[in-house]
Formats: structure tokens, sequence, C-alpha cells
């Protein structure tokens, strides 16, 4: 299957909030040869107030901001023709599934389009950064690496780009991220033994994951904390009851742990026993694209590699073939899981924010295409049409921010109003506001003026002059 690398440039870290202002991908065949690539660099939308930070980290002026052909709309129309030309692939990133993943998904929702097309049948998807970790925490020698300043081995792309001796003379810019992390995982896939190739992949997709921890009586599952690679070899519960009744991950015991004492806990004695560390269940995110390697993999590893065979066949064979401790197991699991909801915070979830609290219905997905090629006074019928008011709402802010003119009066001074009760309150906000933003560049700008940084403290003071220019734009909305 092609694997289609790709990487992200944007307004801020908050992935409900901001916008992609540069994106760029690389696709290669099975045998890591380049097919295709791009990039693109898109303006950001109207109204939008970005993180300063985000900015100095990416390189953007505010020129490239504010003046690039794209739009961000036109940007992710041109991303989404794209994945549908590279699909079937599997799509990836260095360190891909938590942010640029996230931001893809809620950027396409916000802008009526479907927000799954990197995972969805037939593509499916994977991040980079799980297994350059994993592969180096089986044979160090694969990668040059060095030491960061806690004294752990830095996994940073720029320092592996670099040790490798990769540019990086543009790093933090999309295509070049990109590329190195193409060019790493190439790395990878040369100096590791085929068989470990293959398992760092297989977990490209919910349904196969679980298909291995189902079939699977040991499995060696590798996680990432405290700036270390972790190597666990589990027995997942019972194949009826092994995952988790809310949160849907693979849930297995970590065979360091004697399994006899805990097989006649009741619910209760099980909660309380999940709270001591170490952990004696481990969670298998099968959604997230875990790493799970083979059994022998992880009896390497300590403390496995000083107990034997036999004690870590009959631990695997208590806990796989107990029902009721599995069932116990899941009951407990989701009596933690409704405790904790009951404790959430009872605060307002936005639109922007809800893309996992309500699905879009198949019927107003099946619109998306229509609208898109509409024109845009079709657009503003259109909306019309749609079932959720989401996306109405969505539809409308579009259309002012790519053709206000299309919009009646009142429809334009609406969302102008929504926009600017928004990015003036005064209150620590979820997005960035203005008084935010002010607030962030005065920290930056004592950092940067002890550092005698004339260059940052001047892009720092052109931030500080557009959002000014945005705030004086909606102060009279």
């Amino acid at each position: 299957m092609k694997i289609a690398i790709y990487d992200i440039e944007s307004t801020g870290a908050i992935t409900e909030w901001s916008s992609i202002i540069e994106i760029g991908g690389v696709l290669i065949d099975e045998n890591f040869n380049e097919i295709d690539r791009f990039n693109l660099r898109g303006r950001i939308p109207e109204g939008e107030i970005p993180q300063a930070k985000a900015l100095l980290v990416n390189g953007t002026t505010i020129d490239q901001l504010t003046k690039s052909n794209l739009s961000n709309y036109m940007l992710l129309d041109q991303v989404e023709k794209i994945f549908k030309k590279w699909s079937p692939a599997i799509f990836m990133g260095f360190s891909n599934i938590n942010f640029d993943c996230e931001l893809i998904r809620k950027s396409f929702f916000k802008n009526l389009r479907y927000p799954y097309i990197t995972n969805a049948s037939p593509n499916k998807r994977h991040d980079a950064l799980n297994i350059i970790r994993a592969a180096y925490g089986v044979n160090p020698k694969i990668l040059k690496t060095e030491l960061n300043e806690k004294g752990n081995v830095s996994m940073k792309l720029e320092s592996l780009s670099r040790l490798q001796g990769f540019d990086v003379s543009a790093a933090h810019t999309a295509q070049v991220d990109a590329i190195n992390t193409y060019k790493i995982l190439k790395l990878v896939k040369e100096k590791s033994k085929p068989e470990l190739w293959q398992s760092l992949l297989r977990t490209y997709s919910k349904a196969d994951t679980e298909t291995i921890f189902k079939k699977e009586q040991m499995i060696t599952l590798v996680e990432y904390y405290y700036g270390k690679n972790k190597f666990h070899l589990c027995a997942p519960l019972h194949p009826k009851y092994c995952i988790h009744p809310v949160y849907q991950w693979g849930q297995a015991v970590d065979l360091r742990v004697d399994p006899v004492p805990l097989l006649n806990m009741s619910i209760n004695e099980l909660k309380v026993e999940m709270k001591k560390s170490p952990k004696f269940l481990r969670t298998i995110r099968s959604n997230k694209a875990p790493v799970i390697l083979d059994a022998e993999d992880g009896m390497k590893f300590e403390p496995y590699n000083v107990m034997t065979m036999d004690i870590l066949k009959k631990r695997a064979e208590l806990i796989r073939t107990n029902e009721k401790f599995s069932q116990n197991i899941l009951t407990a699991l989701r009596e933690n899981a409704e405790e904790k909801e009951q404790t959430k915070s009872q605060e307002d979830i936005y639109a922007e924010e809800s893309i996992y609290t309500k699905f879009t219905s198949n019927k107003d997905t099946a619109l998306f295409p229509a609208w898109h090629s509409a024109s845009w006074k079709d657009k503003l019928n259109l909306l019309d049409k749609f079932d959720d008011e989401r996306m109405r709402a969505f539809g409308k802010k579009i259309i002012y921010q790519e053709s206000p003119d299309t919009l009646p009066k009142d429809i334009f001074n609406s969302v102008k109003r929504g926009i600017a009760k928004r990015i003036l309150s005064e209150k620590k906000e979820r997005w960035w506001t203005v008084n935010m933003c002010f607030s962030e560049i005065d920290t930056l700008r004592d950092q940067y003026d002890n550092e005698n940084d004339a260059e940052t403290l001047k892009t720092l003071e052109s931030i500080n002059s557009y959002v000014m220019s945005v705030q004086q734009k909606y102060e009279n909305a």
C-alpha cells in the first residue's frame, strides 16, 4: 500500500480553534520510491487571532499569513483533492495522530468536508513517531541520536534529521518536515528486519489492531513516557471482553504481575488496584496507531527477560480464559468512566468543539460536494437543505470570509458580531483572543529582548500590528 506522509504548520496549538496555514506532503510506494509531492500555503481565516509563538516556530511572516494566493477555504479544497487522488494510502506524519490529523479533521468539519478522509476505508493512518521510537527501542543502532536537556534520547524531528545528515535549514516548513520524516522512515525500514517493519505498520487501523489483540495470547505493547520507550509484555483479556465499554480501547494485563490475586477480587477492589503503580492493566489505544510487537520482542526486556516461559504462558492462560475476571475489569472501567463523566466540566461545548459529541448525519454529508461546487449565491440558498444547525452556521461563516457581498446585511452583521464577541472577549477563553495575544507578545518580547534578538522582536511587532488592525476592524461590529 502507498504511504502518504504529510506535515502541517498552523496558527496555533489548539486544534479546535486553529487553522492550517501550510501543508506539505510526499507520496511513496511500498518500496519507498517517491511518486508525488505537494506544498500549499494559505491565508489565516478572516477574524481569527493567531498564537504568536506558533508563528515564530514555523517562521510565518504576516505577509505570508495574509497575502497568500490561497484562502483557508481554497487551501482545504486543494488538500481534499490531493488526498483523494493519493488514496488508497496509509496517511501518516511525525507525531500526527494527536495534532496534524486532528487539525485536518476539525478543519474539514468546520468547512463542510468529510473529516475522516485520512482513515476512512480504503485509507488507513499511522504515526511515524510511534514507528521510529519503537524501532529505535528494539535496535538503537538504526539511527544516530543525541541527548536532550533532561538526559534522554531526543526524538525531535529536527534533531533526528540533522544527525542523519538531512537538510534542516528550513525545518518547521511543511514539505521539508514531511520529506525528512520520509527519509528517516526509509532508514528505519532499511535497517530493521522485515518482520519488525511489518509489525510496526500493522496497527494502522482500529479493526486491524483489534484483530491482533483478540487473536494473540501474548503481545508486546510499546509505549513512550518520561522520555523513554517502555516494552510491556501483556496478555489481552478474554477475546469476548477485552475492549473498554466506553472508550472502545483494548485492555491487557501486564505479565510482570501475578494475576492470581486479581482473579477473585471484587469490582471495587479492582478499581482500587487499578490506581496503584506500576499499573497491572495496560490500555491499547486501538484507533491511535499503537505499536504492538510479537511476544518474543518483549521477552528481551526487563523484567520479563528473567522470567521463565512457563510462568509467562501460565499467567497469560489464566487471563485469557477467565471470562468472569475480564467482565469484572470492564465493569470497573465503565464505572470509572461514568464517575469521570459526572465530574466533567459543565462548560458549554461550542460547535467547533463538537466533532465527536454529535456526528454529522449521512444526509448532510452527502450534500457537501454539491454545496462546494455551487456559486456563492447558491451556496447561501443550499444551506437551508442542511438539517444540522452547525453546518448552516459554518457555511454562513465561510461565505462571510470568502464572499461577504453575497450575504444579506442582517446575516453579515450577525456573523461579524459573533466573531467580535469572541476575539474581543477579556476572559481567558479556549480560543485565542486579542488580549491573550497581546499578553503573549509582551511575554515573548521580554524574553527576546533579554536575548538581544532584534529579528524576532521585529517579527513580534509585525504580529502585534496585525492583531491591532483586526481589533480595530471588529471593535464597532
